[in-house]
This record gives structure tokens, C-alpha cells and sequence, in this order.
């Protein structure tokens, strides 16, 4: 146990605390050009933490420690849903729901194989693609 949390569990609450204090707004397109500002690897955007974890998740995967990358996956889901449900009127759902349900979309593809790695082995081509949409789709909305 002491491994999975010294592995999974600490990094998360470290991005979920970055998650929470920097926490912005949309930013308009020329700043989207600059190149975002880092607090210990984390971006510190508005999508900077959900970035972060699927990055982790992604780095396991490809290690190849599913239940790691199931675990940060879910993770990732749950501090997506989290956001949105009380991230008030500033939240991506109110403000943005288009781009919303785009990245939702883009999160499920690259997570829901992950977590189902019990059942059914996730195709790391399929993967690598879902995991790269996803980032890319994060992007529109920093």
C-alpha cells in the first residue's frame, strides 16, 4: 500500500491542490500563444491539473502498470466531474457547454479503456490517439 501511495495517491493530491489555488478563466487567443507558466510540472492553466493526471495516467500505461493507470484514470474523472459541479458560473459547463461536451467526450475515450483493462486489454494504439485528442481538446479550453 505504501508504494501505490507513494506512487498514485500523493501526486494527485499535490495536482489537486494546484488544481484548486489556480484556478483561472478562459484565456483569449493571443494568450493562448504564450507559453504557459509551471508550478513543480503542473501548467498553471485552467486545464493545467486534468493535464497533469491523464499525463501520469498516460506514463503508466505506457510502463505498463494498469491498475496505476486505472487508478489515476478514474481519478481524473472524478476531479473533471468535481470541477464542473461546483466550479459555479465559471465553470466550463456554463460557460463554454460545447467545448464542454467536447472534452468530456475526448476524456471518456482516453479513460474508459483504462479503467476496463480487467476485462477487456486497451489497444495502445487506440490509446495513444485518445490520450493525444484529449490534450489537444484541453488546450481550447485554457
Amino acid at each position: 500500500m505504501t508504494h501505490i501511495f507513494l506512487k498514485t495517491v500523493r501526486p494527485i493530491f499535490a495536482i489537486l491542490l494546484v488544481c484548486f489555488i489556480g484556478m483561472g478563466t478562459l484565456s483569449p487567443a493571443s494568450a493562448q500563444e504564450k507559453k504557459a507558466s509551471q508550478t513543480d510540472g503542473v501548467d498553471n492553466t485552467k486545464m493545467g491539473a486534468y493535464r497533469a493526471i491523464a499525463q501520469h495516467a498516460y506514463l503508466e500505461f505506457q510502463k505498463g502498470d494498469m491498475a496505476a493507470a486505472a487508478q489515476l484514470a478514474r481519478s481524473l474523472e472524478r476531479v473533471w466531474d468535481k470541477g464542473e459541479d461546483y466550479g459555479g458560473d465559471m465553470a466550463l459547463k456554463k460557460t463554454h457547454p460545447d467545448l464542454f461536451e467536447q472534452i468530456d467526450k475526448a476524456m471518456d475515450d482516453f479513460i474508459t479503456p483504462l479503467m476496463e483493462y480487467k476485462t477487456k486489454s486497451p489497444d495502445p494504439a487506440r490509446i495513444k490517439a485518445a490520450f493525444g485528442a484529449f490534450m489537444e481538446k484541453l488546450k481550447l479550453a485554457d
